[in-house]
């Protein structure tokens, strides 16, 4: 693939392909890369994982990475995305990580002759987090068509719920909300839920992180109160059934979407899908940087 922006981008072919070449690399190992080819993490937002995540799928590939700080870059002038994405492809950077509070940011790069990687932009899409999520599902199920699938929280500012709707029920999964009147978003066909009514019948229960930084005055309910209302807790949790599976993008708001007792129970997968975030976006750096050098070659 050229890029990787949206999980809308992909075929159901195509994601399964990155998840065989993810599991692959975590059974296997992969092939570095040659000396001298770099990548660029530009990070608008904040980020532990998803930047720790690729640095660290970056050095086992065998890639420098160029440092790169937007406090302290020409961005602080006025530059714009573009000329300074563009500035870094000059110098001979050979791919970009981005993640934006702007959605769809990518549509500004489109001049751009290396290849990007979305990060997050805004509450749009993610398709990496998306990818992890799905290897996370894929590892523990085989499967995904019947799977039903509890996204729970945040739907409206969340690009995790977005991707996720996309990619899985593409995938055959039965994917449903739960979520506060005000944090619901009608941005695909997946229904509506109760949480309640559902919630012994799921196979993934995902919670999401309550984005307070995207409400315009702040949430409305109190820690405890959405806990008791839309997150996982203990009553809740007993009532899975026994192979099912917990699952959060993080950072975990622990107490708000999950009990903390919860958070690396028997049935959290929570850490697993970090851990799989560095073979996903292995896979995915391999997949655009060797299309860009097989572009290349054919080119000369």
């Amino acid at each position: 693939m050229k890029n990787l922006l949206t999980m809308t981008d992909l075929t159901k072919d195509d994601i399964m392909k990155i998840i065989t070449k993810a599991q692959d690399i975590k059974e296997n190992g992969a092939e570095t890369f040659g000396k001298g080819m770099t990548v660029a993490n530009l990070f608008f937002e904040n980020s532990t994982r998803t930047k720790c995540s690729f640095e660290m799928a970056e050095r086992k590939l065998g890639l420098e990475v160029i440092p790169f700080e937007i406090s302290t870059s020409s961005v602080q002038k006025g530059e714009s995305l573009y000329d300074t994405c563009k500035t870094l492809e000059s110098i001979g950077v050979d791919a970009l990580v981005i993640r934006h509070s702007e959605n769809a940011y990518y549509d500004t790069l489109q001049g751009l002759n290396i290849p990007v990687l979305n990060g997050g932009d805004g509450s749009g899409h993610h398709p990496t987090q998306s990818l992890l999520d799905i290897m996370t599902i894929y590892e523990e199920y085989g499967y995904f068509e019947g799977l039903k699938i509890l996204i729970s929280g945040d739907i409206k500012n969340s690009r995790v719920a977005r991707s996720n709707a996309d990619a899985l029920t593409k995938l055959g999964a039965e994917v449903m909300f739960s979520a506060p009147e005000q944090w619901k978003c009608n941005f695909s066909d997946v229904p509506y839920v109760e949480i309640d009514d559902v919630i012994e019948e799921v196979d993934v229960c995902m919670l999401l992180r309550v984005q307070n930084e995207r409400h315009d005055s702040g949430t409305t309910f109190s820690k405890e109160d959405y806990h008791n209302a839309y997150g996982l807790t203990i009553d809740r949790y007993n009532k899975l059934h026994d192979n099912a599976i917990v699952m959060h993008p993080a950072p975990v708001n622990r107490g708000v979407e999950i009990d903390t007792s919860l958070v690396e129970s028997s049935k959290s997968r929570i850490f697993k899908q970090m851990e799989n975030g560095v073979f996903i976006r292995m896979a995915c750096i391999h997949d655009v940087l060797n299309h860009k050098e097989e572009k290349v070659k054919c080119h000369l």
